[in-house]
């Protein structure tokens, strides 16, 4: 083989891998890696707390039709203090953020992943809403009016 030849080929070669290499990054920004997060909520509600001026817990569900984001902070005018939990089989821990998957949800339910609602501004009543402040690292705040339902409430019955 030409000196000129193999000179040749190790540039068509490098050159092949550079394009090759830029073509899988556009494939991974293009198939939702870097897209704007699309949110909505559903089947939000609270149960009736079980005693006058107790927590209450929240419960809903985040859609997501875009890109990952993490709900990182609630706060509501009507309580003064919202903090998202998580749970187990044995135990309740208090978290900062909560992932919301691209193109997946955020379900907080019962015996899972929740909110634990605190110093009500007024006793909840059945019927009452009580807005919800939701603060996304990247879509920002989502407002949520949410129904205080039964304690007995489960969605969909």
């Amino acid at each position: 083989m030409s000196r000129g030849f193999r000179r040749s080929a190790l540039i068509g070669a490098g050159l092949a891998t550079v394009l090759a290499a830029g073509t899988a990054v556009v494939a991974c920004q293009s198939s939702g890696g870097s897209a704007a997060p699309k949110l909505s909520v559903a089947d939000p509600y609270i149960p009736l707390p079980a005693t006058p001026g107790g927590m209450g817990a929240g419960y809903l569900t985040v859609r997501n039709d875009g890109g990952a984001d993490q709900l990182v902070k609630v706060t509501s005018p009507g309580a003064g203090s919202v903090t998202m939990h998580r749970s187990t089989e044995q135990t309740m821990e208090e978290v900062g953020a909560l992932e919301v998957p691209a193109h997946g949800s955020l379900n907080l339910a019962r015996n899972g992943n929740h909110l634990m609602i605190m110093d009500w501004s007024k006793q909840p009543a059945l019927g009452d809403e009580l807005e919800l402040d939701l603060e996304f690292a990247k879509a920002g705040t989502v407002v949520v009016k949410v129904p205080v339902k039964p304690l007995t409430y489960r969605p969909g019955s």
